[in-house]
């Protein structure tokens, strides 16, 4: 239940059940409420109107005939006293009167209260008999009468206004439901929108956007969230031109140095030791300088989409072979290839792959270092493996970000931080592309129909 839909739906849900709950409660108390209360003076109305039409008839003070007579008149459950007379039938004997009878005697009145006896709910009346004089004079005239009445029935009829609101309020539970998924769906569009935009901006894909619509707040976040990419795009944009211009411009002045330090080289063992020492990594300085600049303008070309392939057909374990013979590693680098595998690529291209992955797991790798190659009919793959502790699961996310090292306390370690970048866009330039796992199992996929 940690999802926002589902916490959505939960709390919609609830709100409707709880609502529809508590006005139906509401709605069958009160009907309840009234109901009794009807009842209520439904019974005393007419125990008063059986007593009126007997009382006239009476004489006083009354014998024990008079009040027989005037307890058959009032109906069954009913008790009639008269000083130390008393008339009584069915169940109004096993009632305590107590509290009815105080209240009677002292408001001069007729009194109901309502109680409970066997599991039965029951309605006691206590009302005193009053003469009415000519003159509109009330003299008590000492006759009390006391009925009981059932009041199962009233009971029974609130219980079922009880059931029915209850019936309604579940009847509303499936409308809530489809309502509250009607409601999260509408909420949460935008939001997986919002979600599926942040992801492709996380992935580096800079021209996301999310279409605003409506007028809320998400709206509002949406517009917040198109304007942050823009400004990440524009800065890449102006990144990407600095490094551009930046590399080109220092292309010129770097050929000069690169061709002073040539002459320096050749003269350093006829300086002093300090001198030559300081010469040696002057040219150490210059070379990485180069191969620095050289890297950013290779990365300027494949963002401005201007580097190009020269396609040629050509032995691809031949070219793996030269590459790693030029650079001396045919001693350290196991080579597992068939004799030839022909198919169109770029040369120069792959010889900056198998480079760097085979420089890469000599220098932060261990031994053995293998290149093993195979082909299927549709691809050549080239895979790099060394025997060193793998990529830890944190560091594999960044080895294809520029400018990204492992360890960014050597930074005077060799390489720019480009080389593996590089790689897979030269991969991918061939319609390919390059993967690396946790094993430090490099994989190059070449098409064996690269286009020129």
């Amino acid at each position: 239940m940690t999802g926002l839909r589902a916490r959505l739906l939960v709390a919609f849900v609830a709100v409707t059940v709880l609502g529809a709950a508590a006005a139906a409660w509401a709605s069958a108390s009160a009907a309840g409420t009234a109901l009794v209360s009807a009842a209520q003076e439904q019974l005393t109305a007419a125990l008063a109107g059986q007593i009126g039409a007997v009382a006239p008839e009476l004489t006083y003070p009354p014998d024990q005939a008079s009040l027989d007579r005037l307890r058959v008149a009032a109906g069954p459950d009913t008790l009639v006293t008269f000083a130390g007379l008393r008339a009584a039938d069915g169940a109004i004997t096993t009632f305590d009167l107590g509290a009815v009878r105080t209240a009677a005697r002292d408001g001069n009145r007729l009194v109901a209260q309502r109680v409970d006896a066997d599991g039965r709910p029951w309605l006691l009346i206590a009302t005193p008999v009053v003469i009415t004089a000519l003159d509109g004079t009330r003299t008590p005239s000492g006759i009390e009468v006391y009925a009981a009445r059932d009041l199962t029935a009233v009971d029974r009829q609130v219980d079922g206004l009880t059931r029915s609101a209850a019936r309604t309020a579940a009847l509303a539970l499936p409308l809530a439901v489809l309502l509250a998924l009607a409601a999260a769906g509408s909420v949460l569009r935008p939001v997986r929108g919002l979600r599926d935009t942040a992801r492709r901006l996380a992935a580096g894909d800079l021209d996301a956007r999310a279409v605003p619509r409506g007028r809320d707040e998400l709206t509002d976040l949406t517009v917040t969230i198109n304007e942050m990419a823009e400004s990440l795009a524009r800065m890449q944009a102006d990144a990407r031109r600095f490094a551009a211009d930046a590399s080109h411009e220092l292309r010129t002045p770097l050929a000069t140095l690169a061709a002073v330090v040539d002459v320096l080289e050749s003269a350093t063992a006829d300086l002093e030791p300090d001198a030559r020492e300081s010469a040696r990594m002057a040219i150490t300085e210059v070379g990485r300088l180069t191969r620095l600049v050289e890297d950013l303008v290779e990365v300027s070309r494949f963002d401005a989409g201007t580097a190009r392939l020269r396609v040629e057909e050509a032995d691809l374990v031949g070219t793996i072979r030269d590459c790693l013979r030029a650079r001396g590693w045919t001693s350290q680098v196991t080579l597992d290839a068939p004799a030839e595998l022909r198919m169109p690529l770029d040369r120069r291209r792959v010889d900056v792959i198998v480079a760097n992955l085979a420089g890469n797991a000599l220098r932060h790798g261990g031994p053995p270092v293998r290149v093993r190659v195979a082909a299927t009919p549709a691809e050549a793959l080239v895979e790099v493996t060394d025997g060193g502790p793998g990529l830890p699961p944190e560091v594999l996310p960044h080895v294809f970000a520029r400018f990204w090292k492992r360890d960014p306390a050597r930074a005077r370690t060799p390489g720019s931080g480009l080389g593996l970048s590089i790689a897979r866009e030269n991969a991918r330039l061939h319609g390919g592309d390059l993967t690396a796992d946790a094993d430090a199992r490099f994989v190059l996929r070449l098409p064996r129909a690269v286009r020129s």
